[in-house]
């Protein structure tokens, strides 16, 4: 959202109605944009469309419309998320359209909107606000023909939707329709069943893994796609070694698998280094298995997570030690801070975890 991009906006929205003042409307909107945040700009554009659209209500709605491209492809879009030029248009309708004589019409434009960028975040302000008639109008985007307005559906009633607000509906109010979406065509569908399914098994993971047996015993989904969406929803119960989320994605936690002592190249590491590591794995049988590596932090005054991460997914053959390696960079992510201090590193298997090794990590010299 920079200057260039309001002004497009500006451009677009005066060609589908002259008497918007492209002008006026960008000056206003970048006046001191570069001190805001994100979704910051993105509310302060859809407040800059309301102010300059010369027309109210559904006539606003269509003239919002017909300033869009003719597709979304046309508009740029190399994703299905669509492009953030176009966040602030269903901004726009969830700030000033809440009307409830042209609720219809609303959920119509948000519909329209979503292929040019996914317009969940909007339908959270309508869900809090009507939640009835959302989830009426979900119900009718679960059946879209266009994939990107069906994903809607679930993506919008998700319990925990990132960097939006929560919905104070139970947890499992769209299972209906993620059972209508599960078997959907599209990936970008199915990783948002997933997403949707994951949220829900923070409070009910035993609801998740009956949702995922069900499903199974449909035959609806291809096996490889409901594969997919089992692993993604379990992920957090994966790392957190649940036993019945890897029984259900068929990893035996009780499997006679012997792990040999990680072995690390040093003990002393600093930030910014690789953390290399290897072991070797036995097993009587042929034993499938599903290996993480769990660093965390020790000692007194530790209040830092632990770090899980995926390693493999495999088969142990019985008789051939399967040899693991990695090297872990140490460094901080977007979700996870490392800080110096003493760490244990272990690799979990089958959601057992193994005897750890002991490292230390300081700062790089300034």
């Amino acid at each position: 959202m920079n200057p260039d991009r309001i002004a497009r906006i500006g451009r677009e929205m005066q060609a589908a109605c002259p008497g918007f003042d492209a002008a006026s409307f960008t000056a206003q909107v970048t006046a001191d944009l570069p001190r805001l945040e994100l979704k910051a700009r993105i509310a302060r554009t859809a407040e800059g469309l309301h102010q300059h659209l010369p027309v109210t209500g559904p006539a606003a709605l269509d003239t919002l419309l017909r300033s869009l491209p003719a597709t979304a492809e046309a508009a740029g879009a190399e994703t299905d998320f669509g492009l953030y030029i176009y966040a602030p248009h269903s901004a726009y309708v969830a700030a000033h359209h809440l009307n409830p004589d042209h609720l219809d019409r609303a959920f119509a434009s948000l519909a329209a909107l979503t292929p040019y960028f996914s317009a969940e975040d909007a339908v959270r302000t309508f869900l809090t606000t009507y939640p009835r008639q959302t989830l009426a109008a979900a119900a009718m985007w679960a059946a879209a023909s266009d994939h990107r307005v069906r994903r809607l559906a679930s993506e919008a009633l998700r319990p925990h939707l990132p960097w939006s607000v929560g919905t104070g509906l139970p947890v499992d109010t769209a299972l209906p329709l993620l059972d209508t979406l599960y078997a959907d065509s599209s990936r970008f569908v199915t990783t948002s069943v997933a997403n949707h399914l994951r949220d829900i098994a923070r409070t009910r993971p035993e609801l998740v893994l009956a949702t995922l047996t069900r499903w199974r015993t449909e035959g609806r989904a291809k096996d490889a796609e409901l594969a997919f969406i089992t692993r993604e929803a379990l992920k957090a119960r994966l790392k957190a070694g649940w036993a019945p989320a890897y029984t259900l994605t068929g990893y035996d936690p009780q499997a006679a698998v012997s792990v040999s002592p990680l072995r690390l190249t040093h003990t002393e590491y600093r930030l910014g280094d690789g953390l290399a590591f290897e072991a070797d794995l036995t097993a009587p049988t042929d034993t499938p298995v599903h290996i993480m590596y769990v660093l965390t932090r020790t000692g007194p005054g530790s209040t830092a997570g632990e770090k899980v991460a995926h390693l493999t997914r495999t088969t142990v053959k019985a008789g051939t030690p399967l040899h693991v390696n990695k090297t872990h960079p140490l460094k901080s992510t977007g979700t996870a801070a490392l800080a110096p201090g003493n760490y244990h590193l272990a690799l979990q298997v089958n959601g057992r975890r193994h005897s750890p090794a002991l490292l230390r990590i300081t700062n790089r010299p300034t």
